[in-house]
């Protein structure tokens, strides 16, 4: 369907008005100052000295004189022949006030005296005008700037909201991946915007407002670009922040603005990106009624669905929190749609990997199928990052193409953090790094039902001095009692192996985020899963969110303090029987245990591949790097000699000095800070 032409702007034909009679002002006043000019220029009196002016006196030849202040002028009886110039008139200055022997002398010659107030110049004149030139020079300018675009002055009630134009590069469904059930709702909406008759003949209605819902970076705001691309009709595109200034009304105006040049370009879609900065409940918060941005609010309340219809107008907003958005702004009517784009399956990955792996040169041993199945719970924007990390990898080995190599340390760098070369470890923070991150592979490996163990590894990443993740075989969308029980059991992995192997006091800082993890993890067995005999099938967590201000003002204790001691000795219990768990695993593989610690201790870094050949007690493949023999550089750690320690390890890897905080590890990527 073709665009509808834009209206022309009544505004405009008001600034160019003012334009134009500005331009016939201005000309006016140079063509009046032209001819006073020329007019003065004709009649101009000669100049003389005051000694000149007695001269002509004493001659008989002055008819009349006029004095204003200390200037006078006068004519002569007959034309004097002035340096070749006749003239009639004269001007000359007095060098003080007129005296009565001058007065004397002009009435002894016959000469007629007067005497006149002094006469205001041009420039006394334009000084007299120039306040009215800039009063009209104010409101000419004030015309221009209520009519013109962009952040100029008497603009704050206008709309920001940016006009898609046609011209501006297209992205359409094909380059959307993973979201395949949001391009459907989006796709119906597109069809319905093209051919309305093909709805409307059954009763249905074109639906008024469309809300994307999902967790940061899962392509909310790409879809919207989708569907610009796609639609072919008017587009605005505006943030939901856009909306709010300091300035009182001007989020309401705002909103009735958009609404107006919508309905000016119907049918029309328009985008507010991230609403609930506009959007947030109102009830018992700071501010009342007459809170700015609650009046924000009610004026988009009334325009989406209020006296006034708009049709063809379609709202699409996209929102990360939608538990703050009001509830009169999420019912049908309004927002009749909400699309959730959640985090995508195994397939989408793979589809958003290919998209974003169309720009790159991709070597022959690539596969995105691979790369999808080991980045579960992964969002759109953290896929992109992964291979715009691969692309910058190759470029920075001078490589051609991208590899499979350079994926999988692209992989890496973005879920476990990148490798801190410049963090130097001690011979003794290293073994004991080895045998904590040891302790968690061996009960990765050892119980049954939990994730495979994916790379084990004591070069400090990130936050983290030690690494021990796990990736699911296939998404995991809900979990078992006992897959948590074997997580936690996991989780003091590397705690236990610390006890047997250097004895319950010299344990380490290192198991701070294990425990808290598990403390976490244990604690809503308790509370909200059920999954404890005492307690029961009841939801007894406390409300552990932020207060949210327009919602409820205080938190408010729903359970006893005898409930909550009990919850404590639950959580207490999980926990022991948790541990001691982790401790009869390790105590039964003990010899695998020491095997995965030298092998770390050796090589800092395994794979999949290297933990297999351990558990099946196999020799390791020799390593491509030949060990050098490295010195430390920063001379960390003294042997009694007084000469710096030397340490084997592969070359490129790590590097030793004193430790700035805790020892070891942590099991599955960080998601939080991993040091205590």
């Amino acid at each position: 369907m073709p665009e509808d032409p834009i209206k022309p702007d009544p505004n405009q034909r008001l600034g160019n008005m003012s334009k134009n009679a500005a331009f016939l002002m201005l000309m006016g006043l140079a063509l009046l100052f032209l001819i006073q000019t020329v007019r003065s220029q004709e009649t101009a009196p000669a100049r003389i000295s005051y000694s000149q002016f007695l001269e002509y006196l004493d001659e008989g030849r002055v008819h009349k004189v006029t004095f204003r202040d200390r200037a006078m002028e006068g004519e002569f009886r007959s034309p004097v022949t002035i340096e070749g110039q006749e003239y009639v008139s004269f001007a000359s200055r007095t060098p003080g006030d007129v005296g009565d022997g001058l007065l004397a002398q002009l009435a002894g010659e016959g000469v007629i005296v007067d005497a006149e107030e002094p006469q205001a110049g041009w420039g006394t004149f334009l000084l007299g005008a120039l306040p009215w030139l800039l009063f009209i020079a104010f409101w000419i300018w004030i015309f221009r700037t209520m009519q013109g675009g962009g952040n100029r002055a008497f603009q704050f009630g206008r709309s920001k909201a940016k006009l898609i134009s046609p011209d501006t590069p297209k992205v359409t469904f094909a380059d959307v991946a993973g979201a395949d059930e949001a391009k459907e709702e989006l796709q119906e909406i597109i069809e319905f915007l093209k051919d309305p008759a093909k709805f409307s003949r059954l009763g249905g209605r074109l639906p008024k407002g469309v809300l994307l819902v999902g967790p940061p970076g899962t392509g909310k705001t790409l879809l919207a670009r989708a569907v610009a691309g796609e639609a072919g009709r008017p587009f605005f595109q505006m943030s939901g922040s856009d909306f709010v200034e300091m300035f009182v009304g001007v989020g309401a105006s705002r909103v009735r603005d958009l609404f107006e040049q919508g309905k000016a370009h119907a049918p029309c879609i328009i985008f507010v990106d991230e609403i609930d900065a506009v959007g947030r409940h109102r009830g018992a918060g700071l501010g009342g009624g007459h809170d700015e941005r609650e009046q924000t609010l009610n004026a988009l309340l009334v325009e989406m669905d209020g006296f006034e219809s708009n049709e063809g107008v379609i709202l699409l907003a996209a929102t990360n929190r939608p538990d703050v958005l009001d509830p009169a702004l999420l019912r049908p009517g309004r927002f009749d749609r909400q699309v959730v784009v959640d985090a995508p399956d195994v397939k989408g990955r793979e589809g958003i990997l290919r998209v974003h792996a169309k720009k790159l040169p991709l070597a022959d041993d690539v596969e995105l199928s691979l790369i999808a199945r080991g980045t579960p719970g992964m969002s759109g924007a953290d896929l992109a990052n992964i291979c715009n990390e691969a692309a910058l990898l190759a470029a920075r080995r001078s490589g051609e193409k991208v590899s499979m190599a350079d994926f999988e340390q692209a992989k890496d760098k973005v879920m476990l953090g990148t490798e801190r070369r410049s963090l130097v470890l001690t011979e003794q923070e290293r073994t004991l790094t080895a045998y904590h991150e040891a302790g968690h592979a061996v009960l990765g490996l050892r119980i049954p039902g939990l994730d495979p163990v994916h790379k084990v590894t004591i070069v400090p990443r990130g936050r983290a001095l030690g690494i021990t993740a796990s990736l699911p075989e296939e998404d995991r969308h809900s979990y078992t009692k006992e897959w948590m029980e074997s997580q936690l059991a996991m989780l003091f992995g590397g705690r236990v192996a610390e006890e047997l192997i250097f004895g319950p006091d010299d344990v380490t800082t290192g198991a701070g985020n294990d425990i808290e993890r598990a403390t976490s993890m244990a604690r809503r067995m308790v509370t909200t899963f059920g999954m404890s005999d005492v307690i029961g099938l009841v939801a007894v967590a406390d409300n552990e969110q932020e207060v949210f201000l327009g919602r409820e003002i205080s938190q408010r204790r729903t359970v006893s303090e005898h409930t909550q001691r009990i919850v404590d000795q639950e959580v207490k219990r999980i926990i022991d029987e948790a541990h001691q768990k982790a401790h009869d695993v390790l105590n039964e593989n003990k010899e695998l245990l020491e095997s995965i610690a030298q092998a770390l201790l050796e090589r800092e870094t395994l794979d999949r591949e290297d933990i297999k050949a351990l558990e099946r007690g196999d020799p390791l493949q020799p390593m491509p790097d030949p060990l050098v023999e490295e010195e430390a550089p920063l001379a960390e750690k003294k042997s009694a000699a007084g000469a710096p320690e030397k340490v084997k390890r592969p070359f490129g890897l790590g590097g030793e000095g004193p430790l700035p905080g805790p020892a070891p590890g942590v099991v599955e990527p960080p998601d939080e800070d991993e040091r205590t």
